[in-house]
This record gives structure tokens, C-alpha cells and sequence, in this order.
């Protein structure tokens, strides 16, 4: 695997402080945030410098019940080449349920969810990434994801999960160690025994970010500085390989350069403490072996747990996936359309954890569509977040986030909201703006039909 070193997640909101900091070997961007034909003037000097660029994609939905859609695989494999990347990433996740596999409505959850650790679940996410691996001219690798809650009547551990797809697959592993610090508060899962169980010689890199606790839940946020319980899964993951490239993620609330240099430099210095602790514990253990202590013992780095009769087998004696694909397509839409549509909750999961979850996608879901269209929290002030999280409620995304602000738009419209007039008309104006086919004209016949259009909306 290619020695990629220490790199950032870059963002349009650091992109100067990047170029300018020190030590920076390497780069990732979220793929669905670039165009492969209008690169950013960042990127392209950071190109031009010599930095890798990798692009990292949130929404193909490898661990959902459907094959991956093929205009997605399209969109990453041509990010991939414009950016002359050596591989790209993405999750083991799902991102969207339903539709004609299950015969329920399709549901977006805006958010990456996770998979049951079940056979059936390992079975179709082989599959969906043996698919992906084929559209894709560079290699892949995915991520293991931070989760709420666990599934019910799960058959493996994280490691085992992860170590069996490695296996199958070939395919390579993003390991992110804030990842296992949620998974160990939020699951009770133990980051020792998930890096233990881990296929270390699969790794291509590794994130390292920042979450909160609240409530004895820990939220993976992406916009908080790296916690020492993280850096010290980062020194334990270092003491047993070396990751062939290490990388801070930061999403939003970016602090000053200089704070963020200093978690790069933390983020080094518990690599470095990583690979002392293991020239000193090989360093034993050879003094050990001269002594006749332990003589014929293994290396202290596993190569993985051993694997269950059965597995790795050759896909092309594997059975058929659709069964599995029907059982996970049902389990993922029932599970999706409580946290999104308010529905009773499936039987088996913790209630509570799902109310948190759900609680989590709507805030999301409002950051994110405020992002997309800042016109409105602008023009919405205060307002706009609870009156988002009153329309989120029980109203799910099936669409992506531009069109989830105009139907928050058209709903607080319909409902004569917002009560200022002021804002009202404003409101109206921007939703009329984006909701037709074609932008507004400044011929007048256009004009005037259009100004027919919002008397006939007033009424």
C-alpha cells in the first residue's frame, strides 16, 4: 500500500490554512463536494505541489440492501481520475432504504447508518463491494462507521466483520479510531479486542477526529478537538502496525490554524509513542526468546483472528444474494422509517437509543439544509431551526437536500408561516426563485405570468 503520511480533511472553509501548513503530505475531500471539471484553485495548487488528493464518498451506500447505483460508481470513478488519486473510500454503511426491493417508499436518512453484523448483511455487502471495486479504476477501501444504538441478534464482532469482508473481498480498510472510541462509549464494544481481531496488513489509513459526550452518549461530531481517549486507541493501533497514512478530520467549528496544527502534531506524537511502545515490547520479547523463555512464540502483531469454517470461500461458490438482499431490505426499511418517518420502532432495538438517533438525523438534516440554501435561516432568523425540526418530524427526506428546503419552504408557505409578513413574502419569493424549471426572466410577459402565478399562491 501506497505511504501516504500525515494529511487533513480539506475543507472550502481551511482550504488557505492547509496550503500553508506545515508537514502536510496528504489531502482528503468529500467526493460528492467536488466536480471533476471545476476542481478547486486550492486543490489543483496543492495537486501541482505534489500532494495527494484522495476523495473520500459518503452516499454510495455499500451496506444497503441494492446493488450500488451505477451513476454514483460513475461519479466516483471520475472524481478519481481527475484528482490522479491512488484509491478512494467509502463506508460500510447504509444511507437510504425502500423502494422496489422491499415495496415501501424510499427513505433518505441523510447520515450514515449501520449495517447488522449478520451473515446476511456480510453476505450482500461482499457483493456490493466486489461491484464497486470493478467500476473503479483505483483501488478501494471503507470505512468502519461510528454508531447510536446496535442491532439485534448480531453474529460477529466489529473486527471479525471487518476482518471476514478484508478476506473475502481484498478490498482494503479505513480505520477510524474516534469511530471505535464511539463504538466502545455508545456499544461497550472494546477498541483493544476490534483492533486485535483487525487484518492489520489491509489497512490504508487511518481518521483520526473529534465527538462530545452528552447523556452517556457520544457524538461523533466531526467539529470538536481529538480527545485523548482517541489518541491512545491511535498510539495502541500504532503499536501493532504502521499505518501507511494518518488523517484528521474536522467538518465544521473550525478552530484557528494554529489549533489544528496542534492536533496534527498530537496526532504524531501518539504514532510516535505507538512505535516505541512496540521497539520496546519486540525488543523484549527477543531478549526473552535469547533466553529460552519463550522460544518458537509468534510475533506479537496478529495477523487477525482465525476465521470461521466456511469463510472465504470463492464468490463464485457463494449462493445467491437475493434472499439476503430481500431479508436486509426489509430490516433496513423498517429501521429507517422509524427514525424518519415516525413509525413503531422494530423489535429488538433499545427505544431510547433510537430516540437520540432520530433526534440526531433531524439536526443534521436541518445543519445541512442550511447549508445548502443559507437563504433560509436568513430570512427565517431564530426561527428556523424549530420550525425545520417541527416539518422534519414525521416527514421523511426522499429527495436530496436542495429539494428538502423547498418543501420545508412550501410547507411553511401552505401553512400561512412565517407569521411576519415581511418574512412571508421574502420566503415566498426565494421558493418561487427555485421552484420552477427555469430561473426568473426579465422579459416582461414572463414577469407578469409569474406574478400571476403568487396572486393565485396568496389565495
Amino acid at each position: 500500500m501506497e505511504r501516504l503520511g500525515t494529511g487533513i480533511g480539506w475543507r472550502p472553509e481551511i482550504a488557505d490554512a492547509v496550503e500553508r501548513m506545515p508537514g502536510i503530505d496528504w489531502v482528503e475531500v468529500v467526493a460528492e463536494n467536488v466536480c471533476p471539471g471545476h476542481l478547486p484553485a486550492s486543490l489543483r495548487r496543492l495537486r501541482e505541489r505534489g500532494v495527494t488528493v484522495v476523495p473520500h464518498g459518503v452516499s454510495l451506500g455499500l451496506g444497503g440492501a441494492e446493488r450500488p447505483d451505477p451513476d454514483r460508481l460513475t461519479a466516483l470513478a471520475e472524481r478519481a481520475r481527475a484528482l490522479d488519486a491512488p484509491l478512494v473510500t467509502e463506508h460500510i454503511a447504509f444511507v437510504r432504504a425502500g423502494g422496489p426491493l422491499t415495496a415501501t417508499p424510499r427513505l433518505e436518512a441523510g447520515h450514515l447508518l449501520p449495517v447488522p453484523r449478520t451473515r446476511d448483511a456480510l453476505d450482500v455487502l461482499c457483493e456490493n463491494v466486489r461491484i464497486a471495486q470493478d467500476a473503479l479504476p483505483v483501488p478501494l477501501a471503507v470505512e468502519n462507521i461510528a454508531a447510536l444504538f446496535s442491532w439485534p441478534g448480531e453474529e460477529m464482532t466489529e473486527g471479525q466483520f471487518l476482518y471476514e469482508l478484508a478476506d473475502r473481498t481484498g478490498v482494503r480498510l479505513l480505520i477510524d479510531v474516534a469511530n471505535l472510541h464511539t463504538n466502545h462509549v455508545n456499544r461497550g464494544e472494546d477498541p483493544a479486542k476490534a483492533l486485535a481481531e483487525l487484518p492489520l496488513e489491509a489497512i490504508a489509513y487511518v481518521h483520526v477526529a473529534g465527538g462530545f459526550e452528552r447523556d452517556g452518549v457520544w457524538h461523533d461530531s466531526h467539529a470538536h478537538p481529538v480527545p485523548p481517549p482517541v489518541l491512545g486507541i491511535l498510539t495502541d493501533l500504532a503499536a501493532r502496525v504502521s499505518p501507511p497514512g494518518v488523517l484528521l478530520e474536522r467538518d465544521e467549528n473550525f478552530p484557528e490554524p494554529a489549533e489544528l496544527e496542534g492536533e496534527l502534531d498530537a496526532i504524531r506524537a501518539a504514532l510516535r509513542a505507538g512505535r516505541r511502545l512496540a521497539s520496546g515490547e519486540q525488543a523484549g520479547e527477543t531478549a526473552r526468546e535469547h533466553a529460552g523463555e519463550h522460544a518458537g512464540e509468534t510475533a506479537r502483531v496478529p495477523a487477525g483472528p482465525a476465521l470461521p469454517a466456511g469463510t472465504g470461500a470463492d464468490p463464485a461458490e457463494a449462493p445467491g444474494t437475493g434472499p439476503a438482499r430481500e431479508r436486509l431490505g426489509l430490516a433496513q426499511a423498517a429501521l429507517l422509517s422509524a427514525l424518519v418517518a415516525g413509525t413503531p420502532a422494530p423489535e429488538g432495538f433499545d427505544r431510547a437509543r433510537l430516540r437520540v438517533q432520530t433526534r440526531a438525523l433531524a439536526a443534521k438534516r436541518a445543519g445541512v439544509v442550511a447549508k445548502v440554501a443559507p437563504e433560509l435561516p436568513a430570512i427565517l432568523a431564530d426561527g428556523y431551526r424549530p420550525a425545520f425540526l417541527a416539518y422534519a418530524h414525521g416527514r421523511p427526506m426522499t429527495g436530496g437536500y436542495r429539494q428538502d428546503a423547498l418543501d420545508f419552504a412550501e410547507r411553511l408557505l401552505g401553512a400561512g408561516l412565517p407569521v411576519d409578513a415581511r418574512a412571508r413574502r421574502a420566503l415566498r419569493q426565494w421558493w418561487l426563485e427555485r421552484s420552477g424549471p427555469v430561473p426568473r426572466s426579465r422579459r416582461p410577459a414572463v414577469r407578469l405570468a409569474r406574478a400571476t402565478r403568487r396572486v393565485l399562491l396568496r389565495r
